[in-house]
């Protein structure tokens, strides 16, 4: 038991430590892997595409 309150005691002095994003940065980094993942999907749907008409002219 002594060993469960040790590690919550050291767990909870640790999280004091943590420097926490603010609010703006959190939206913005969120932003960013949006945007990110949209391009990236769409690039790949492009890509996609061209390949299978690529391929449905050949065959």
């Amino acid at each position: 038991m002594k060993k469960l309150v040790k590690y919550i005691k050291e767990s909870r002095l640790e999280l004091k430590k943590v420097v926490w994003p603010s609010r703006e940065s959190v939206i913005s980094s969120t932003k960013v892997v949006l945007v990110s993942t949209a391009l990236v999907a769409v690039f790949l749907w492009l890509v996609d595409f061209i390949l299978l008409k690529g391929i449905l002219l050949i065959f």
